[in-house]
């Protein structure tokens, strides 16, 4: 059987997915649509089962847009190929070296943004505080500290749009392209005699262990890609979440509920990253579903995140439930590098320093949020007394 077909309206979609995507759960859990020329599997079960069978999806993706764009990087190879380059980043990004190394210096940048945040009544958080707090972090771990937290999240940003541009704007595509070429140059000046890297930065890292160039450029971009957007839409959209649900806040700054956990149900409630493509390496068949070689397949994280199969009242935001079964970080054998660094940089820096700091802390206005493949609040105005 071919996967039922799903239409979108594609600005819908970007504004609000998840009815969408409640909708297909319900009714074509494995559905076609033609505005993302893909099949979506939108079912955690289902995701989960299938992200491990990398035979048929398939990582490696030769024309796909982070590819095309990017360059190959780790999370766009498979096998043997993907497990060296991830254990060849492993001494940058690993649980220990993110204790030992990054979370001091990360807690002395997020301290020094929030020094500059006193000197005024409220901010944007998310272009204030969040954006800052992520960009100094990635500085630390790529290495490249010649780019400010601002130029990392301008190049983030192009990048993500670009490799999400399934409509094929040529405007996105343009500032993608731009993104990649000013990193490749800030590679190249890092890598100049007199610039001092740290030891235990990816760049550093790649290099000693004899990466080749065109991979260390394109695991670079890819760490930017997700390792700015990431952290600061958790960081933004987890504060808007507290601040939306006074009772859990209580509970979270009296010590019943960790940090770590609120970072957990927000990434599980509104998943940063929404999405990861696959291509589809060969024939197969799934659920009565047939899938046909070289055809794309989406595995919707968003959406399974809020099965009710596996989540009780998944549309509701608790920092108290198990979120052991979400699917926020990937499944498989591409489950994200950077997920210690995240979990560390949010839930034991960016949320506890920003409450203590600010502890009356308000929203000063609507939340608009945007994105289905990437998400994330927008703008986010907050008054600090």
């Amino acid at each position: 059987m071919q996967a039922p077909v799903v239409n979108i309206d594609l600005a819908s979609f970007w504004t609000d997915p998840y009815p969408a995507y409640s909708q297909m759960r319900s009714e074509a859990p494995i559905c076609f649509v033609p505005q993302l020329g893909a099949t979506l599997l939108t079912r955690r079960d289902d995701i989960f089962a299938c992200e491990k069978i990398v035979d048929v999806f398939s990582s490696d993706q030769p024309g796909g847009l982070m590819t095309v764009l990017m360059g190959e990087n780790m999370m766009r190879k498979d096998g043997e190929a993907h497990v060296t380059e991830r254990r060849q980043a492993l001494p940058s990004l690993s649980p220990r070296t993110v204790r030992q190394v990054w979370k001091s210096q990360f807690e002395v940048a997020t301290e020094a943004v929030l020094d500059t945040l006193e000197k005024s009544d409220g901010c944007d958080l998310v272009r204030d505080f969040a954006m800052p707090v992520s960009g100094n972090a990635l500085r630390f771990i790529t290495g490249l500290t010649n780019m400010t937290p601002a130029e990392l999240d301008r190049c983030s940003q192009g990048m993500i749009d670009g490799i999400a541009n399934y409509a094929n704007d040529p405007a996105i595509t343009k500032r993608c392209n731009e993104a990649t070429a000013f990193i490749d140059r800030c590679i190249d000046d890092m890598l100049l005699p007199g610039e001092d890297l740290s030891a235990e930065s990816l760049l550093q890292v790649l290099l000693a262990a004899g990466q080749p160039m065109a991979s260390i450029r394109a695991n670079i971009k890819l760490a930017i890609s997700g390792g700015q957007n990431e952290p600061r839409d958790a960081i933004a959209g987890a504060v808007w979440a507290l601040l939306s649900h006074p009772d859990q806040l209580k509970g979270v700054i009296s010590g019943n509920t960790s940090w770590r956990q609120v970072f957990e149900e927000y990434a599980r409630w509104v998943s940063p990253i929404g999405m990861s493509p696959r291509r589809i390496a060969k024939a197969f068949e799934w659920q009565g579903v047939q899938f046909e070689p070289d055809s794309r397949a989406f595995l919707m994280f968003a959406s399974g995140n809020r099965d009710s199969a596996v989540f009780d009242q998944p549309d509701v935001f608790n920092v108290n439930r198990d979120t052991s079964g979400s699917v926020s970080f990937g499944a498989g054998p591409h489950f994200c590098a950077g997920a210690s660094a995240s979990r560390v940089l949010i839930g034991e820096v960016a949320l506890p320093r920003l409450f203590e700091r600010f502890p009356d802390l308000s929203l000063n206005g609507d939340v608009p949020f945007g994105g289905w493949a990437f998400r994330g609040p927008l703008t986010m105005p907050v008054n600090f007394f």
